[in-house]
């Protein structure tokens, strides 16, 4: 194995960009263990006063992450995350208006190895959401389990990260007011088994909970197309059928997510008429006008972002 340190003459600004997006890494794969484990350990020093507290205040805020979380702008306004804009680089695209009176329930495609896009463009502001979209604050679904981790939920939630449970969905897209964006990552832990160069496949045909909560909530759907996320991260050979592949599903199965091992533009609205009980033939009418919107979107856009013109959406 050959390894090869930076150039001393790179700037720094590339350096401080390099470790924004290790920490970053390192968050998604090794912060949840590191909180365990100092929540733990802190019960056999002088502090164990600490995790008793933040387990009575834990107990408390239980419901936090599924009333909307509890941003904190110092937080999204971090310097960090502009470093790791900067790297990529990530921007956000604006296709159509977005009425602040109204709340929106934003698909996001595609996963990713790391869901970088869909982090930096709703879970900070290094990519000027409030800018680009004035009066409307943006809430980020991730899996519930992230939620149960001590320390972690709370750096999550000043983010603006919202638990993945329906009610947290719905107690978003139901400010009387209008104003609340929810972005869903629809393909999910899933579709990141799949994630690499080249890829165009998502893990939507069958995906229509999220249709079905935007009709009983009459709230306008929102696709948006994440356009490079795939190129990001190059994955392990891992074809159906492999022996990596059964591990990573068994994976998804047990704990909600995947375990992809590495070597936006925003869409117009589609209004949707809100009804309590909506039919199978209403979702799957919606759910193919989604698809639609999504394959023009990103046909529209992808001559821009060097994508060949011979390659197309799939679903399955």
């Amino acid at each position: 194995m050959k390894i090869e340190f930076a150039p001393l003459s790179l700037p720094l600004q590339r350096r401080l960009q390099t470790a924004a997006v290790v920490q970053w890494v390192f968050s998604f794969l090794c912060l949840a263990q590191c909180c365990i484990a100092a929540f733990v350990g802190l019960l056999f020093t002088r502090f164990w006063l600490l995790s008793v507290l933040y387990a009575a205040w834990w107990f408390v805020d239980r419901e936090a992450p599924i009333r909307g979380g509890r941003r904190i702008r110092m937080v999204r306004d971090s310097a960090v995350w502009r470093h790791m804009k900067d790297f990529f680089p990530v921007t956000l695209v604006k296709t159509a208006e977005l009425d602040p009176r109204q709340n929106y329930l934003v698909g996001f495609h595609p996963h990713g190895v790391l869901a970088v896009g869909a982090f930096i463009n709703f879970g900070t502001e290094a990519t000027g959401f409030s800018t680009i979209f004035p009066g409307i604050t943006p809430h980020l679904m991730t899996l519930s389990l992230w939620f149960r981790v001590p320390f972690l939920r709370d750096y999550l939630m000043s983010a603006g990260l919202v638990s993945s449970d329906k009610e947290s969905a719905y107690h978003v897209l139901q400010k009387p007011e209008g104003g609340n964006l929810l972005a869903v990552i629809v393909g999910g832990s899933q579709e990141a088994l799949d994630a690499r160069p080249g890829s165009c496949t998502l893990l939507l045909k069958n995906r229509k909970g999220f249709v079905r909560v935007a009709i009983k909530q009459g709230t306008p759907l929102v696709p948006a197309f994440s356009f490079g996320e795939n190129e990001l991260y190059d994955q392990l050979s891992n074809p159906k059928g492999s022996w990596l592949r059964w591990i990573q599903h068994r994976l998804q199965q047990i704990m909600g997510i995947s375990l992809p091992l590495f070597h936006a533009r925003v869409g117009k609205p589609i209004p949707v008429l809100k009804k309590h009980k909506p039919s199978a033939e209403e979702v799957d009418r919606l759910h193919q006008k989604y698809l639609e919107e999504l394959r023009k979107l990103f046909e529209e856009h992808k001559a821009k972002y060097n994508v060949p013109e011979d390659r197309h959406l799939e679903f399955m």
